[in-house]
């Protein structure tokens, strides 16, 4: 990393007040420059807090995209709290956003904060959903916005954002949680794909396993990207043998969406994503690639993008109540 980086990222991130429950950080020169990318974290177990914060600093650093992301905060103390079910405070900076980027699960959120989500989604706007966004949300049924749940049995959204937005909501695990990995295979009509591009088989790798999707996947996805199961929790590890890999599961696709007859998106999913998922250069190159074909600037991807880390990253591994305590937004510029 250059060594005149990390005094770059401070003065992007400078402007970010003290107080704020949020992240933002300025971008820098590059194609995304001007574009507007708000990441929203919550999730109990995966540290999504971890993953987008550094995607944010890529995203900001490398290629000029303006990044806020927000977090689960506790409002007693300020501090991110992933098992805060029910407050994720700035989501009205999705009004100027040009990309949503979401990886929570099961929230629960106060109706004025889920209208800032809807809204956005009406618009049309692009959406990109890491790991356990399938099942983003948990709203009760006699809530305002109940049709975003992952559970939701009635028209016109059906199993709710995952399945209506992204494609697919929460099944099952396929391969073994916390013994298997995953290692991206892409599909052969999909090689050429923008957001595949810099990426070979094996470039992209994770810890987490591979989610159970039904297939095929609905409307017009697309997949890009087969998840091997693997025998253990190395990326050089062989494929598990048996049904599990016959047929592999999709682990990243495209589609489009529409709510209420509104404008169509994009849309590109991940059941990736999880913090230690971004050790692998390839799993950021896929989802930086993913952002700039969702704001339509795929043609400007670069044949191989910059993902170099920025500052230090040592992800926590997944599991539940395993978040880092005491952590507020400020702490992380």
């Amino acid at each position: 990393m250059p060594r005149f980086l990390p005094l770059v990222l401070a003065l992007l991130v400078a402007p970010c007040l003290a107080d704020d429950p949020w992240l933002t950080v300025a971008g820098g020169d590059g194609p995304g420059k001007g574009k507007r990318v708000v990441l929203v974290s919550g999730d109990e177990e995966y540290r999504s807090e971890e993953a987008l914060t550094q995607l944010a600093k890529i995203l900001a650093a490398h290629h000029g995209f303006d990044c806020t992301v927000l977090y689960a905060i506790d409002p007693k103390t300020g501090e991110i709290d992933p098992n805060e079910q029910q407050n994720i405070p700035g989501l009205e900076s999705l009004r100027k956003a040009d990309l949503m980027v979401i990886a929570t699960r099961f929230r629960n959120l106060p109706d004025e904060q889920m209208k800032e989500i809807d809204d956005y989604l009406k618009s049309g706007r692009p959406v990109i959903g890491l790991r356990t966004a399938t099942h983003a949300f948990k709203v009760p049924a006699d809530r305002a916005y109940a049709r975003y749940s992952f559970n939701h049995k009635g028209e016109p959204m059906p199993q709710g954002f995952g399945r209506h937005v992204l494609g697919e909501t929460w099944i099952n695990h396929h391969g073994h949680h916390g013994r298997e990995s995953t290692r991206g295979i892409a599909l052969p009509d999909a090689k050429d794909h923008p957001i595949l591009r810099g990426i070979t088989d094996g470039d992209i790798w994770g810890p987490s396993d591979v989610y159970t999707v039904r297939l095929p996947l609905p409307g017009d996805s697309q997949p890009l990207l087969l998840g091997q199961v693997l025998v253990g929790m190395k990326p050089d590890d062989q494929p598990v043998d048996g049904p599990k890999n016959d047929p592999m599961m999709p682990v990243a696709w495209t589609k489009t969406y529409s709510v209420d007859g509104g404008p169509t998106g994009r849309v590109f999913t991940t059941t990736m994503g999880a913090a230690t998922d971004m050790v692998a250069e390839g799993t950021r190159r896929m989802l930086v690639n993913a952002c700039y074909w969702a704001t339509g600037l795929e043609d400007k991807i670069p044949a191989k993008s910059c993902v170099d880390l920025v500052g230090t990253f040592e992800p926590t591994a997944f599991g539940f109540n395993g978040a880092r305590k005491g952590v507020k937004p400020a702490d992380l510029r």
